[in-house]
C-alpha cells in the first residue's frame, strides 16, 4: 500500500503530538472515569449519563485515530533548513497584495492540515 506523503511544518507535527498526547492521558482517562461513575448509577439502558460518556469516548477515540493517522503521513520540512533562493515554496512567508483594495495580507505558506488563514497560515494548495 503506497502511502502519501504530507507535507507539514515542524511546528505543525509537533502540535499534532500535543494534542494526541492531551487526548491520550487527560481526556480518555477522565472519560473513563466518568463511564464508570455513570455505570454505579444503575439501570444502563436508562442512564443518559452513561449513554453521553460512551459517545464522547467515541468521539475522544475517534479523533485520536485520525491524529495518529495525520503524524504518520505527515513528511514534516524543517524549513530552516531551506536556503532562501527567492522563490515562494513551502515554508515560505508570503505578502499578498489586492491590486483592487490596496490591501495586504502576509501569509506563511504550510501543508493542509496547518492552514489557518486567521492565524496568518495558507495551505500551498490553496488556490
Amino acid at each position: 500500500m503506497i502511502t502519501t506523503r504530507v507535507p507539514m511544518t515542524v511546528e505543525g507535527a509537533q502540535a499534532l503530538k500535543d494534542e494526541l498526547r492531551r487526548l491520550k492521558e487527560v481526556e480518555r482517562p477522565n472519560i473513563s472515569k466518568a463511564i464508570g461513575e455513570a455505570r454505579e448509577l444503575g439501570d444502563l439502558k436508562e442512564n443518559a449519563e452513561y449513554h453521553a460518556a460512551k459517545e464522547q469516548q467515541g468521539l475522544i477515540e475517534a479523533k485520536i485515530k485520525y491524529l495518529q493517522g495525520q503524524i504518520n503521513q505527515a513528511q514534516v520540512i524543517d524549513i530552516t533548513m531551506i536556503t532562501n533562493q527567492g522563490r515562494v515554496i513551502f515554508g515560505a512567508t508570503v505578502t499578498l497584495l489586492n491590486l483592487s483594495t490596496d490591501k495586504s495580507l502576509t501569509v506563511r505558506l504550510v501543508g493542509e492540515e496547518e492552514a489557518d488563514i486567521k492565524a496568518g497560515k495558507m495551505s500551498i494548495t490553496a488556490p
